[in-house]
């Protein structure tokens, strides 16, 4: 589990949070770099100054800021990211309000999956936030659905070059899409738990993966139903809300 630093430098947090915002998520005016990260504008303006001076951000001619020339690109999203994650934030605080538990929502990019946003349980001992991590798809519980969600020719174009065994990978993904859920169970951190459900289109194209993460000594059988439909009904909500995105 990843935790803050005991002595976190906030001023730092944010430049490095605005720098993967613009890297990721594309171009912030001064207002919605502010807005994003609860501070004022003119703390939010000298922070994008400072990421200019350093060639981790450039203003275009309608005073938005972009990703700079010291970040390397990042991997198109199908999805724009700002949409998804507008829709989603709502539905994710309430899934946490359901479950008591640390919801998040990822995209897949090739084969890793992109934590977009975290809205983090209010637990003491709980699973921190996980915004801006990549980690391998198909260890991932949002990771697995969305791959789940995907023709097996994809899959296996996806994770043709140095990816997981495609016979184990196959029989998982087939069993993802009867029960309409996907597991992570302890993959890619000790003590961390996370059940998953993919987020689609109204053709059924899957555009990205909520989660629910827990420490695993929280987690049990008995819990699973009511984690799953809470999942369900976040999915639900963030699907109605984007097909009704202009």
């Amino acid at each position: 589990m990843r935790n803050q630093p005991a002595y976190a430098i906030t001023s730092v947090d944010h430049a490095l949070r605005l720098a993967r915002i613009l890297q990721v998520e594309g171009p912030l005016r001064v207002s919605e770099a502010a807005e994003r990260l609860g501070i004022a504008r003119s703390t939010a303006h000298r922070l994008l100054a400072m990421l200019v001076y350093r060639d981790f951000a450039v203003q275009d001619d309608e005073r938005r800021y972009r990703a700079g020339p010291a970040l390397r690109p990042a991997s198109v999203t199908p999805e724009p990211v700002t949409v998804l994650r507008g829709v989603a934030l709502p539905h994710l605080r309430a899934l946490v309000e359901r479950t008591g538990e640390t919801a998040n929502l990822q995209v897949l990019v090739g084969t890793v999956i992109r934590f977009v946003a975290t809205v983090e349980s209010e637990q003491v001992l709980r699973v921190g936030d996980r915004e801006g991590r990549e980690l391998p798809a198909h260890l991932v519980s949002g990771g697995k659905a969305l791959l789940a969600a995907l023709a097996p020719s994809e899959v296996d174009a996806r994770c043709a070059a140095g990816g997981p065994d495609r016979a184990v990978l196959a029989r998982e993904l087939e069993l993802i899409r009867e029960r309409g859920f996907a597991i992570n169970d302890q993959l890619t951190e000790p003590g961390v738990m996370a059940v998953g459900m993919a987020v689609r289109d109204p053709h059924g194209v899957p555009l990205a993966g909520v989660s629910v993460s827990l420490p695993s000594v929280r987690f049990d059988r008995d819990r699973l139903p009511g984690l799953v439909g809470a999942l369900s009904r976040a999915v639900a909500g963030i699907e109605r809300d984007l097909a009704a995105q202009p």
